[in-house]
């Protein structure tokens, strides 16, 4: 039986203009492996599809159960787990290509009962030449094969231009007090890279592949390097030399590069994680307590009676798309503006309406609004859903106070802040949650280095009333490159440059669009993803693993597109928007005749985007934010060329707060043991 590999995604490219990166990932694992397993002979063409813990998440995240029955999967089963033979149906094994799935696979198909007919195989990843002998030699399992390939595909699609390599634990193992050194530092290092690589052997990308240097180069070149510094580098090495066996070996795989990546890790921006995002997405996330992109929330019936419904926030819903990039208070104003659409359009809605025609209806308006038109349930259902988080988003916002702590956390990053503003905050708002201060004091640390030596730390303890675990989150900001305290050393050194007053961390955006007081702040990718595109990122912070030739660099932006020409052609504004009675958010001046925001995702993803240039991916090694989603969405319409953010994982607030109290902890706790 010869070894395939699965090459029918060669025709990605020249099928259409432009496909979203998710669209190109379920493509091949419906049509490449499913919808090749089909026919062949069987009795029934009905199949039995087994994965294993990382490959049902793969599929999961890009494919819905309806999709793989469509590909004639009658049944989904967990390698792990003891399965019932069904001898007369064939089965679909998608795993990775471990010794232990192997051995599994060989024991369901071999010896003289089979579970299944005939197997067709398709691992995640490469597999290793020893363990394709052990399957080869094995003469009883062997007849029993009717295909075998390399999917070459083992990431998540989290997002149309986002993935994940599931590594939930790369902060910890890569980032922390004890990691250096390890066998575990090495392993996730290796399964990132592996991971990683797939998500261009499945496109058949060959990228450009740069990294940030190590940070003790970038801040002293007399610093010792220690292995987190180094990260980046490690990561980038070990992913070229996959990539290359691929160019040596994968059918289709480009000879010249065809894309741009850029590998950066946590440190690159430690406050882009805790910052409160206004972005109706990023609030969800933030303040509802959401598992994943599942909410839950309570409806009345035809029959006045409450239910729980749950339902998956993501793309397949027109609302969600065209709110989720948006600011609350924009998102409010959308929301409103539907809702009086439909009284225009309904009769008996306008009717309902009374005295509220003509009106701006707050989210509570809205709710009483959709619980009085039943016979409009249906139609309404979707907006009612967002109408319900809307307003739990805004009751959070006045509960926690959230406009005051926002406005803080801007101005610490835009140097317009002192301890001064922190502790009249944290003494005079008695009510305010123990992670909303401890992301306060991480973006005070992150912004006023060498602030919290011991005895100020134990001030700030007792004036937030935080425990010693708690603060253990804003002293690990350490290991991400953030000087906390100062650092005792005999050594002479000249710093220059070094203000002891307020600092601004970085300089606020010349924006044509107008922007929220409140989202002022803007990730540091923005920067390095823009200077990329332009072709003035620094050699010497972002190196090269292997420079192109100038033309192949000169090629990526495609027909004439950049940062510069899309800046000349953006529409100026029109109009100022003001600020309405109520607003807690001041406005400077955006606008948008299209009926879109600046924002949405809807105005450059799904309309004609236009995509001229070449793909350029960024790559977040210790998880990235809402933020930084965002932020590859809107640049995908003002570059011209697709931005896709790949990360170790996609992580909340509250989870990178929990996972950073992680990093001076030897022994292993589970994350959910770390009370934030």
């Amino acid at each position: 039986m010869p070894m395939a590999d699965s090459n029918s995604s060669s025709h990605l490219s020249t099928i259409s203009n432009y496909r979203t990166f998710r669209q190109a990932a379920r493509e091949r694992l419906l049509h490449e492996m499913l919808r090749s397993a089909k026919g062949g002979g069987s009795a029934s063409d009905w199949k039995v599809l087994i994965m294993d813990e990382v490959t049902v998440k793969v599929m999961s995240y890009s494919c819905k159960m309806a999709d793989i029955t469509e590909e004639g999967i009658s049944l989904v089963e967990d390698l792990n787990k003891r399965r019932q033979p069904l001898p007369a149906l064939d089965a679909v094994y998608f795993i990775r290509p471990t010794r232990e799935s192997v051995q599994k696979f060989r024991a369901d198909m071999a010896g003289r009962s089979p579970l299944y007919k005939r197997a067709y195989v398709f691992f995640s990843s490469p597999v290793q030449k020893d363990l394709l002998q052990t399957i080869k030699g094995d003469m009883t399992l062997l007849p029993r094969i009717a295909a075998l390939r390399e999917m070459n595909l083992e990431f998540l699609t989290i997002d149309s231009q986002a993935f994940s390599t599931d590594s939930e634990r790369a902060l910890e193992q890569l980032f922390g007090e004890h990691s250096e050194g390890t066998r575990d530092f090495d392993a996730c290092i290796s399964t990132i890279a592996c991971r990683l690589s797939t998500v261009f052997a499945s496109l058949k990308e060959l990228p450009v592949v740069r990294y940030r240097a190590a940070r003790s180069a970038l801040a002293d070149a007399g610093s010792m390097t220690t292995a987190r510094d180094l990260v980046p580098t490690k990561l980038a090495a070990c992913l070229w030399d996959h990539l290359m066996k691929y160019k040596n070996t994968l059918r289709g795989f480009p000879t010249t590069e065809t894309c741009e990546l850029v590998i950066v890790d946590r440190s690159i921006d430690p406050i882009a994680p805790v910052i409160h995002e206004w972005t109706f997405d990023a609030m969800c996330h933030d303040l509802l307590n959401m598992e994943g992109n599942k909410y839950v929330y309570e409806i009345t019936t035809s029959t006045g009676r409450a239910e729980k419904k749950e339902v998956l926030l993501e793309e397949h819903d027109p609302i969600w798309v065209e709110l989720r990039h948006l600011h609350i208070a924009d998102a409010n104003l959308r929301l409103s503006e539907k809702m009086s659409q439909f009284g225009t359009k309904n009769k008996a809605a306008q009717i309902r309406l009374g005295s509220k025609d003509g009106h701006e209806l707050s989210t509570r308006d809205m709710q009483k609004m959709v619980q009085a038109l039943p016979q409009y349930r249906e139609q309404l259902d979707k907006l009612s859903l967002h109408i319900d988080i809307a307003t739990k988003l805004n009751d959070k916002i006045k509960e926690n106070v959230l406009s005051d702590i926002g406005n803080l956390e801007q101005d610490f990053v835009f140097g317009d802040a002192s301890s001064k503003e922190l502790i009249n905050i944290l003494s005079t708002n008695q009510n305010m949650s123990k992670e909303n201060k401890m992301r306060l004091l991480m973006i005070y640390a992150a912004t006023h280095p060498e602030k919290l030596d011991p005895s100020k730390r134990l001030q700030w303890m007792k004036l937030a009333r935080l425990a010693e675990e708690d603060m253990r989150a804003v002293t690990n900001m350490e290991y991400l490159g953030v000087s906390v305290s100062k650092k005792q050393s005999g050594v002479f050194s000249l710093k220059f440059g070094n203000r002891k007053n307020k600092r601004a961390l970085r300089k606020e955006k010349n924006q044509d669009e107008e922007t929220w007081q409140l989202s002022r702040f803007f990730p540091v990718i923005q920067e390095v993803i823009e200077e990329l595109a332009k072709g003035e990122l620094p050699k010497d912070d972002y190196p090269f693993v292997k420079e192109p030739i100038p033309a192949i660099l000169q090629s990526m932006a495609g027909d004439g597109s950049s940062v510069r020409t899309a800046a000349a052609n953006a529409r100026p504004a029109q109009s100022m928007r003001t600020s309405r009675p109520g607003s807690t958010w001041a406005s400077k001046s955006r606008t948008s005749d299209d009926g879109l925001s600046s924002d949405s995702v809807l105005k450059h993803a799904h309309s004609d985007p236009k995509v001229t240039g070449k793909r350029i991916f960024i790559f977040i090694v210790g998880g990235a934010t809402r933020s930084e989603l965002r932020t590859v969405h809107k640049l995908t319409g003002t570059l011209k060329r697709e931005v896709i953010l790949g990360t170790t994982s996609l992580d909340d607030p509250h989870e990178f707060v929990a996972k950073l109290k992680l990093l001076n902890i030897l022994d292993e706790i589970a994350l959910d043991e770390i009370d934030i």
